[in-house]
């Protein structure tokens, strides 16, 4: 597989790369960004290897990561519509504006217009809401966006980190009032982190909704610069240093290495292509602070996990969803009659279920 290696997001016909350039990074505003020479370094090397998906937000090191982007598409002005450019609002850069933030119809299309002007284009392909408001009306959100839609400024609609509740009481008054759909959804999802397969996965996949994860390495705990062997990661006994992984999390970072070491790829390849694997992941986002960070991270799409090491990987990190999604996992094995999968395969139906059943 590679960049160019195209999947459609959601429920439409926009094509975007199997890795999206996550720009989180870009610039150095925030003490630990990379440089604007490296980043555009990245960006470009990204396109030219045929990726087509890029991924901002007005907050990202205060608006520069925009502005980074815009300057480079503002040399090269043919490749802007080739390119599947999303940025999100939400995020208040003036503080002293009630207004500058949020999902209501004015801090909206201001929001845009500022994104537009550090981008240096007329236009979004994908804008997403960026976080969950509960005071602001849904349906003032979602009027202005397929206002927005209709004025040509953005193409789709995504939600980025809102309850799966609130995403499908906006998916479906969307589709009852006609406006612009939510096509995808951005979820946090690692090994170290599976609780959105208790809800958002499964909603997003009911819905049409394409799924692109963010910090698939978590926070760089997969990256394979940890393990349990490690004698500078502290133990159980010791209090756990903020960003450092405990216990908990070196015994699923031990079987990520493990399975690099068996297939002769980096513990982030792993990490990255066991993501990228899940089902309902379109696309997954990918960031870096160097030029190498990228080449490792991109290297993933040449890496192919075998149903071992996946079922490996998928039980070391198995997640407590809770009620419900905790007792439909467990109750799936008894209704493969009904279609039923568990994490993307089909059920087994129970022998002791069938033969209680056939009683009545």
């Amino acid at each position: 597989m590679s960049l160019d290696s195209y999947v459609t997001l959601g429920r439409s016909g926009l094509r975007v790369s199997p890795f999206t350039l996550g720009t989180m990074t870009f610039g150095p505003d925030w003490g630990w960004g990379s440089s604007v020479e490296e980043s555009t370094k990245i960006l470009a090397t990204y396109v030219d290897r045929g990726g087509n998906s890029i991924d901002t937000a007005n907050i990202y090191t205060n608006g520069h990561s925009e502005k980074i982007i815009g300057d480079y598409l503002a040399g090269r002005p043919s490749l802007r519509d080739r390119l599947v450019l999303g940025t999100k609002f939400f995020g208040n850069l003036y503080s002293t504006d009630p207004n500058g933030g949020g999902p209501s119809r004015k801090a909206i299309v201001q929001q845009l217009e500022n994104s537009l002007r550090r981008l240096q284009t007329d236009y979004v392909d994908i804008y997403w809401l960026h976080n969950f408001d509960p005071v602001t009306p849904v349906e003032e959100t979602l009027r202005t966006l397929d206002d927005l839609v209709g004025a040509g400024k953005i193409r789709y609609v995504g939600f980025s980190d809102v309850p799966a509740w609130a995403t499908a009481e906006a998916a479906t008054l969307a589709r009852l009032r006609g406006w612009a759909p939510i096509i995808a959804v951005q979820v946090q999802y690692s090994l170290l982190e599976r609780t959105s397969e208790g809800e958002l996965v499964p909603m997003s996949q009911a819905l049409g909704m394409g799924v692109m994860p963010w910090s698939p390495l978590h926070g760089g705990m997969l990256s394979g610069k940890y393990s349990s062997a490690d004698s500078t990661v502290p133990d159980a006994s010791r209090s756990r240093i903020p960003g450092e992984p405990g216990p908990a999390e070196l015994t699923v970072i031990d079987a990520v290495n493990a399975v690099a070491e068996e297939t002769g790829a980096t513990s982030a390849q792993v990490a990255l292509a066991w993501v990228q694997g899940r089902p309902g992941v379109v696309s997954t986002l990918i960031g870096a602070r160097s030029i190498d960070q990228f080449e490792t991270n991109v290297g993933a799409l040449d890496v192919t996990l075998s149903e071992v090491h996946r079922a490996a990987l998928d039980e070391v990190s198995a997640p407590k969803l809770n009620f419900p999604a905790e007792n439909n996992r467990l109750l799936a094995p008894h209704l493969q009659f009904a279609g039923a999968t568990v994490d993307g395969r089909t059920s087994v139906a129970s022998p002791l279920l069938l033969a209680s059943s056939a009683r009545y």
